[in-house]
């Protein structure tokens, strides 16, 4: 990133700015932090669209995710996993997957 934008964005004093959504038509809040985040970034138009409508535009294309649920191999409560589970492999909650995955550096 060009040093120069970094300084101008961290020396130039941003107010939250409530724009309207091109979409759906609701408020919404370009905040301070968000400004600075464009500035920094090099981007020179404000967002046209709200969150929800960016996210809604985003994920379009894409089919919903289906989730299974299982029994935790470790603790034996109910994990939710993205994927057909195996009757060969073990399969964890999200809980136990994080405790294992930390206990393991």
């Amino acid at each position: 990133m060009n040093e120069e934008v970094k300084i101008v964005a961290e020396t130039e004093e941003f107010a939250d700015e409530t724009l309207v959504c091109k979409e759906c038509g609701n408020e919404f809040v370009f905040t301070a932090g968000e400004q600075r985040f464009y500035k920094e970034k090099g981007f020179l138009n404000k967002p046209k669209s709200c969150k929800a409508c960016r996210d809604a535009k985003k994920n379009a294309g894409r089919a919903p995710r289906e989730y299974f649920t299982t029994v935790c191999a470790k603790c034996g409560g109910e994990a939710k996993v993205i994927f057909q589970p195996s009757e060969d492999r073990p399969v964890y909650c999200s809980a136990c997957f994080e405790e294992m995955k930390n206990s393991q550096n």
